[in-house]
């Protein structure tokens, strides 16, 4: 909808390697699907010293994931660190399933309040023509 497709890459990691290849939890599935988010092809994976170089941003669900990616940053890549939302996006697996209804929410006001940050920053590198 933002004219971003093809433009913007976006891919999910996480600091630990708890979940490496596994799928999206059932739950987070379901809501997600219920809104016409399809999360089946999703695995699991551990960010890599190669997304501070692959990425611009890597952006952080709370503090502490910030704290953990900025620490985990190598020297001498240019990834921007930053947290994703102006709330602490919560783990929702143990609780209850309006949990997943509001980490839902919450990303997709985030992702929103991203939208015009990224297509400056698209506008601005792209070459004259474009």
């Amino acid at each position: 909808e933002a004219g971003l497709e093809g433009r913007v890459e976006v891919d999910s990691a996480g600091t630990g390697g708890w979940h490496i290849g596994m799928p999206p939890d059932a739950r987070s599935q379901r809501h997600a699907k219920l809104r016409g988010y399809d999360l089946s092809k999703l695995r699991g994976r551990q960010i890599s010293d190669i997304d501070f170089n692959r990425f611009d941003l890597v952006l952080a669900m709370d503090d502490d994931n910030l704290v953990d990616l900025e620490q985990m940053k190598p020297p001498n890549t240019h990834a921007e660190v930053r947290l994703f939302a102006a709330q602490a996006v919560p783990d929702p697996y143990h609780g209850p399933a309006a949990g997943f209804e509001h980490v839902l929410d919450l990303i997709e006001r985030a992702s929103e309040a991203w939208v015009p940050v990224l297509q400056a920053r698209v506008t601005k590198r792209a070459p004259a023509g474009t």
